[in-house]
């Protein structure tokens, strides 16, 4: 479904009253276009009708015009830099940001995390430095596919151990 279907239908879902959907639908776009303000601000405004300071002021922490008492309400409950880098969900460079406030708070966001880490981190990667993709290599894919195969021939041995004494 387009961007532009699945904004109708949260409007029509708005003004049906079927707010947790019409949140839902938000919460997917902005996974989808993390970097899009507009798609944050109308997410905020569904958190509003909730009565969810804290998320309105996770999903408007990037734009100038924000609540001071929704930024507070966010700051308290992603009380480090590092949850807060993580609430945001930023994707990229703070370069993409369209507007200079929001790369000022996604660079001093950043910035903090960096310095709370003791090393510098990206909006690409979560605060502990990994990768936000699995770290799995294929070595490691192949010990937990080997130690799965390993239970299940256990439990079959000892199914069977289990029938051939219940027949004897």
């Amino acid at each position: 479904m387009s961007l532009r279907d699945t904004l109708a239908r949260v409007d029509a879902d708005l003004a049906a009253g079927r707010v947790p959907v019409a949140r839902q639908r938000l919460r997917g776009l902005v996974s989808s276009f993390p970097n899009d303000l507009t798609l944050r601000r109308r997410l905020a405004e569904t958190y509003r009708l909730y009565g969810e300071p804290a998320e309105a002021g996770r999903w408007m922490y990037l734009e100038s015009d924000r609540d001071t008492a929704e930024t507070a309400a966010f700051e308290a409950r992603y009380d480090t830099p590092e949850r807060r880098m993580r609430a945001l969900a930023w994707s990229g460079s703070e370069s993409l940001a369209p507007t200079a406030f929001a790369r000022g708070q996604l660079e001093a966001v950043r910035v903090a995390c960096s310095d709370s880490m003791g090393h510098p981190v990206a909006w690409d990667t979560v605060p502990d430095g990994k990768k936000t993709e699995s770290a799995n290599t294929p070595f490691t894919d192949f010990l937990a596919g080997a130690g799965c195969l390993l239970a299940v021939v256990a439990f079959l041995a000892i199914w069977v151990n289990g029938l051939v004494a219940l027949f004897d």
